[in-house]
């Protein structure tokens, strides 16, 4: 049986990738870092110790590999040294696409993000094709995921079968770290949003992307970009969902951005002194300025998509989050 390597496998989307992957009877393979693949514990996947940042690690993996799942990434928001970001999302991506090549790999799902995409001014939900300009792209991490897919972009070009795949904001159980989007649910269901800005984002289950990477490996064109998105939601539409859900009173009090820049900048500031992680990142706040709608129609009709309701992802979401101990019931 042919084996399909996963990468980032330990994460939040990388893990249900392995989910589907080991559901769908496929022999699966992860890449971790030596002391980090705990979470794998007990799953029927074979772990390979290797380091995206370390070329000569990832040959081993790669052997007998039939499908690569590129899901690892450097997520974190307001780091003070981007560089950790760009050895892990932009050379890593490099170190890795040159060793399936190597390799003969028959396809290679790389997982982007819809912040490598452009976004429109007038309201439409912007697609695979609305354009981008470097002065748009808010922010280190979002820098690198766009370096990451030129990186990947170009191997294509060489003749690598690689097709790209760009999560909106995914939410559901397992959110372990959390991601960003995790963070505001868990922040929510402990009282610590009081208040919201106008803005917007594009929900999805996060199983439904997990399916999406599969798809994209059965049914994507290689060289082809596709959004794994579902619902447009305003932050107070999302909040009001997340109340209903979780039997909270949704914040009235709409801020201008203004004042979360300001509590940004001395958060951030407060942190560099202290040597740790902003709880609030300008980076953050920064993309809040722009509602990222986002049109997820091309992967519905050409990788069949799934579309499930996302209040069930974030009830989902609500449960795992009380049930593990980082809210309060």
């Amino acid at each position: 049986m042919s084996t399909d390597l996963v990468t980032g496998g330990t994460g939040f989307v990388g893990g249900h990738v392995v989910e589907a992957l080991v559901a769908a009877g496929r022999s699966v393979r992860c890449l971790v870092r030596p002391g980090s693949g705990r979470r794998l514990a007990g799953a029927p996947v074979e772990l390979v110790s290797g380091d995206l940042r370390e070329p000569a690690s990832l040959p081993p993996a790669l052997e007998g590999v039939d499908t690569v799942y590129h899901c690892a990434a450097d997520y974190r928001l307001g780091l003070p040294d981007p560089r950790p970001l760009h050895e892990t999302n932009v050379s890593g991506t490099e170190h890795l696409l040159r060793a399936a090549a190597e390799a003969g790999v028959r396809r290679v799902v790389h997982t982007s993000s819809v912040g490598a995409l452009g976004l429109r001014r007038d309201g439409i939900p912007a697609d695979e094709a609305t354009p981008v300009s470097l002065g748009e792209i808010v922010g280190p991490y979002k820098r690198s995921k766009y370096d990451a897919e030129q990186v990947a972009l170009r191997w294509c070009a060489r003749g690598l079968p690689v097709v790209i795949v760009n999560p909106s904001t995914p939410v559901g159980e397992r959110d372990g770290k959390p991601t960003p989007t995790g963070r505001i649910i868990v922040d929510f269901l402990n009282g610590g949003i009081p208040a919201y800005v106008d803005t917007g984002l594009n929900l999805v289950d996060v199983r439904d992307v997990a399916a999406g990477h599969l798809l994209a490996a059965a049914r994507g064109r290689p060289g082809e970009r596709y959004i794994l998105g579902h619902r447009n939601l305003s932050f107070r539409e999302m909040l009001e969902m997340l109340a209903r859900l979780a039997g909270r009173r949704p914040p009235r009090l709409r801020l201008p951005h203004v004042v979360p820049l300001a509590v940004a900048a001395v958060d951030e500031g407060i942190s560099r002194l202290l040597g740790r992680t902003p709880r609030i990142s300008l980076e953050a706040v920064r993309m809040s300025a722009h509602h990222m709608y986002f049109d997820a129609s091309k992967a519905v009709r050409e990788l069949a998509l799934p579309q499930s309701p996302v209040e069930e992802a974030l009830a989902r979401a609500i449960a795992w989050f009380r049930d593990n101990g980082y809210a309060r019931a």
